[in-house]
């Protein structure tokens, strides 16, 4: 089989040329796909639309929570940053990171005020733990959300970001 467009020997299988990579009209005739009409020609296939390049929408705001680099870099970027999911979900992870950092301050300035206060280091232990694992699964639901397409709002960060992300 011959690529229309270049005329480079291609085998029977392939979805697109090799050397020019054009698509190749009998792919879904050897797929198992047969129309209505008959035989594929290159006129009855739709023209395949052209992509801007970039990230989808979903894997910009669930990109965005893997640190606070990204959220930032999202919020500044043109594409992304007129996007309201990603703008929603960037703004909601610095959100998180800031309240994840108070909370974390917090509770390491009363451990060392009551560091003396016998078995209050192994309370603060568990206190540490217990925060960190509920900000991890907050964190691991925001992704999961967010590569959905979903708007998933945290309690109290949820309505601070959708109030940003809509202005």
């Amino acid at each position: 089989m011959q690529c229309p467009s270049c005329r480079n020997e291609v085998s029977p299988q392939s979805t697109f040329c090799g050397s020019c990579g054009t698509p190749l009209a009998a792919t879904a005739a050897t797929a198992g796909y047969a129309p209505v009409g008959g035989n594929v020609s290159a006129a009855s296939l739709p023209p395949i639309a052209a992509t801007s390049g970039g990230l989808s929408e979903n894997a910009a705001a669930a990109i965005s929570y893997i640190t606070i680099i990204p959220a930032i870099i999202f919020l500044v970027l043109e594409p992304y940053n007129r996007m309201r999911l990603v703008k929603f979900h960037a703004i909601q992870c610095i959100a998180l990171h800031v309240a994840w950092m108070v909370i974390w301050v917090a509770a390491m300035v009363i451990s060392f005020v009551l560091h003396f206060i016998p078995l209050v280091g192994i309370l603060f232990f568990f206190v540490d733990l217990a925060v960190a694992v509920g900000f991890f699964i907050a964190w691991l639901l925001c992704i999961l959300k967010a590569s959905k397409g979903e708007y998933y709002k945290l309690p109290v960060i949820g309505d601070f970001a959708e109030k940003h992300a809509n202005s």
